[in-house]
């Protein structure tokens, strides 16, 4: 059996916070990128650029750091490893809706 100590243990694991780091500095980056260049519409030959490739990338990163949270720790503690992929999942929709809010204006 699992102590209580070792569940709190499970929130200082790596696997649990990076992605939710990942998804606050792909937030920062957008919202500091939208108040220094404003609302950009994008190049005339529909390349979006570097920075949406930069966010795009740390997006994509964290979904195989959350996989490895997910099947290691998921048949160990289902409840709380329930309870933190819901947070990283939502700490992962709030930057992409963040896009979508900008690209709407």
């Amino acid at each position: 059996m699992i102590t209580n100590s070792e569940n709190n243990s499970l929130l200082k694991q790596p696997s649990v916070w990076i992605p939710l780091a990942m998804s606050f500095v792909a937030l920062a980056f957008l919202l500091s990128y939208v108040a220094i260049y404003g609302f950009a519409n994008g190049s005339s030959d529909g390349d979006e650029g570097a920075p949406a490739r930069i966010f795009q990338l740390i997006m994509a990163a964290q979904l195989p750091i959350a996989g490895y949270f997910a099947i290691k720790w998921l048949p160990k503690e289902p409840k709380q490893s329930l309870l933190i992929l819901g947070l990283q999942a939502v700490a992962w929709i709030i930057p992409i809706l963040a896009v979508m809010w900008f690209e709407s204006l």
